[in-house]
């Protein structure tokens, strides 16, 4: 019989820093991905800097609440992308509901997870009742190429996304069911979500991104002075985004269907220039073109997932 117990690790909240003075609730998930564990480092480190800043630092002050949670346990404990699911195409309404009316004692490693997430979340948002909500969640790619965020198309979950000093991708998260951004991003009650993508796997310039990010958004939504953040965080963003469209728009996402054999063709880089009938990957049937002029984005180079590939348009030009 499979075993279905979480595996031992450390609590789902990574840790917490209270402000002295109301504002936001600022949330950054790591490591939805099992297999993209640079999100928790760089949250891990962050709230390591805060809790030292006053010591440096006499006038510091920080407004709201900023909370580090991890995303699939169980998959970070086996260094994979899932077990099972995609935890990151799960969070949806309905199936928390078919989760919720399952035997707890049967169901597989990413129901638990999916349940649990979102009431670590759910428990954070209702526990501070903050006036603004930001959910930061923080990922990686099998490409090289570049750094990007995603966000819903809502104008200040775009302006949160450009605040973070990397290209936005407009369209993904309207394409893509059962995300953090699809699930949490909430105007009407003041919650967004924006994606941050960090760079590829292996790189550990990863984690210090990322703790560029979370700086700068702390910034952003006014949780921590200008005078208070150092302005390497804005270089090491730009000079890794320099050269890179500041906004690009989804015209196309290659969907693997079950049981398809993709092989994605390799050498593609995030933000790659393609041209329209290029050979991009194979599959059983043959070969895959590109229907569109464009930039391809996340070229799919693992094993698990179910997204070949998705192509882009620069909206600057």
């Amino acid at each position: 019989m499979k075993d279905l117990s979480l595996p031992p690790m450390e609590s789902r909240i990574i840790g917490r820093y209270e402000g002295k003075e109301q504002g936001p609730l600022l949330i950054c998930i790591g490591g939805m991905h099992g297999n993209e564990p640079s999100g928790i480092e760089a949250i891990q480190e962050v709230l390591h800097l805060l809790s030292i800043e006053p010591s440096h630092n006499p006038s510091f002050q920080y407004r709201g609440n900023f909370i580090g949670i991890r995303g699939n346990l169980r998959a970070l404990a086996d260094q994979k992308r899932f077990t099972d699911r995609d935890l990151n195409r799960m969070l949806m309404k309905e199936e928390m509901v078919r989760i919720q009316n399952s035997d707890s004692l049967s169901l597989p490693a990413e129901d638990i997870e999916c349940r649990d997430l979102i009431g670590a979340v759910e428990e954070e948002i209702q526990k501070y009742n903050a006036p603004f909500t930001l959910i930061l969640d923080f990922h990686t790619t099998t490409a090289d190429g570049g750094i990007f965020t995603i966000c819903a198309g809502d104008e200040m979950s775009r302006q949160l996304a450009l605040g973070l000093h990397a290209p936005v991708i407009l369209g993904i998260s309207e394409g893509l069911k059962g995300t953090t951004i699809e699930y949490f991003n909430r105007p009407s009650s003041n919650c967004y979500c924006v994606v941050f993508e960090a760079g590829q796997h292996e790189d550990p310039a990863c984690v210090h991104r990322a703790i560029a990010a979370i700086v700068n958004c702390m910034r952003h939504i006014g949780s921590v002075e200008m005078r208070d953040v150092d302005h390497k965080h804005d270089g090491l963003l730009m000079r890794h985004t320099f050269g890179l469209p500041k906004v690009t728009k989804l015209i196309y996402h290659y969907k693997i269907e079950p049981g398809e054999i993709f092989v994605m063709k390799p050498g593609y880089a995030n933000f790659q220039k393609i041209t329209k009938g290029e050979i991009l990957a194979t599959n059983q049937k043959g070969i895959i073109q590109s229907p569109l002029d464009g930039l391809i984005l996340m070229p799919k180079y693992q094993s698990q997932g179910e997204d070949g590939f998705f192509i882009v348009e620069n909206l600057d030009l």
